[in-house]
């Protein structure tokens, strides 16, 4: 009974962003942008709860991605996102990461601020040494990991092409699936700007 009431409720939520979506004229293939962020050591959702534990520890990056798919009558669309990031503060380290992103462009207040929202629950991510706060009880770690991305972006509709956005930057083992250290990886609260074209 409950399952059948959350799939109503979602199907209804659906419908509803759907249509109170306005048409868009303008479409952006490529963009590119950086942000900054620090290092927390908890997990992604608990940051939303206030129960956060910032590092001394600090990222910058590029970023670039690229719509490879667009939804015809939706505001759903799929992008390939990479960054180059340096980080500092614990350790001073390089990172590379690739991930396919999906983007929802539908909300209904798009007329005043235009808002997207962008998941990509697996990528890959490649770190130049291992980070101290990478390594679980056993003093392991590995350099290679998935990444995850939440992001919000925010642009004026007069100026749709210019993007001020919040990224949770995640680094994880997938509970354990890429490898058995113990640790969590890394997280990031990230702020950054891009150029859509």
């Amino acid at each position: 009974m409950h399952a059948k009431t959350h799939l109503a409720t979602l199907s209804l939520l659906t419908a509803y962003l759907a249509a109170s979506t306005p048409a868009y004229c303008e479409t952006f293939d490529w963009s590119i942008g950086g942000y900054a962020g620090q290092h927390y050591d908890t997990a992604p959702a608990w940051i939303l709860e206030g129960d956060a534990r910032f590092a001394k520890h600090y990222m910058v990056a590029v970023t670039a991605s690229k719509t490879f798919w667009r939804a015809e009558t939706w505001p759903l669309s799929f992008e390939l996102d990479g960054m180059i990031g340096h980080q500092s503060g614990v350790a001073t380290l390089q990172e590379i990461g690739i991930a396919p992103v999906a983007r929802w462009d539908g909300f209904p207040w798009n007329e005043t601020l235009r808002t997207s929202l962008r998941l990509a629950p697996l990528g890959i991510s490649y770190t130049t040494s291992v980070n101290p706060l990478e390594r679980g009880p056993t003093g392991k770690g590995s350099r290679t990991l998935n990444l995850l991305l939440i992001e919000l972006g925010f642009s004026l509709p007069s100026m749709s092409s210019e993007e001020v956005f919040v990224r949770f930057h995640h680094r994880c083992s997938i509970y354990n699936l890429l490898n058995d250290y113990g640790a969590n990886g890394e997280d990031f609260l990230a702020f950054g700007y891009r150029h859509r074209f």
